[in-house]
């Protein structure tokens, strides 16, 4: 694995990946009111993340789509979304990649897999689903490996577990030590990290 700068040329949270314009209204499809408790409702809206019980949260929406312009989601895809929580980011992948592609969101805390399961199914895109992840298991392993890998919570060092998972030509972003990285897989199997600026993210559970 080796790394390199960021070379986008802009800030994770501006446009400069492709389908920026298919994330604003993916987002925009996906209302967040959908995916959040009764007591949070009123701040659906607001650019901030919020409290969806179990010290865990909704991502902040400029948060969510930095990453997502990060990630270049095609239409297509198979997309593996691992801390799934509410099934927001869940369903907005679903829209990105449409009835063509295969979105499989994992949430390790029994409850909010449960309940991001139900808000998914709402959401009505039987191409996406929320499922809990098993104690000793970070993703789920695909044959050929996941051509997009999504993590909303930070690791305290890269997750080996998941790079093995992102199939040749594939691209995963996840939150290290708070530092947004991209990790790529080219076809040949090399792994390339950059890093994109610094968030706050939930840490991510892996016991």
């Amino acid at each position: 694995m080796e790394s390199r700068p960021d070379q986008d040329g802009a800030p994770a949270g501006e446009p400069g990946g492709g389908r920026a314009d298919d994330v604003v209204r993916a987002m925009r499809d996906v209302d967040r009111r959908g995916f959040l408790p009764r007591n949070r409702l009123r701040w659906a809206h607001e650019d901030r993340p919020l409290e969806i019980g179990h010290a865990q949260t909704c991502s902040q929406p400029s948060t969510v789509a930095a990453m997502l312009r990060l990630l270049q989601v095609p239409a297509g895809a198979s997309v593996l979304d691992v801390g799934a929580g509410s099934g927001w980011t869940t369903a907005i992948l679903a829209r990105l990649v449409g009835p063509e592609g295969e979105v499989l969101g994992v949430e390790r805390l029994p409850d909010l897999a449960a309940w991001g399961a139900a808000n998914v199914r709402r959401a009505r895109m039987p191409w996406a689903r929320v499922v809990r992840s098993l104690p000793d298991e970070l993703g789920v392993p695909r044959p050929g490996g996941w051509d997009r890998v999504l993590v909303s919570a930070a690791a305290d060092t890269m997750p080996e577990a998941l790079v093995d998972l992102v199939a040749p030509g594939g691209r995963m972003v996840v939150p290290v030590r708070h530092v947004m990285t991209l990790v790529e897989r080219d076809t040949d199997g090399h792994v390339l990290v950059s890093e994109h600026g610094t968030y706050s993210f939930v840490p991510l559970v892996e016991d």
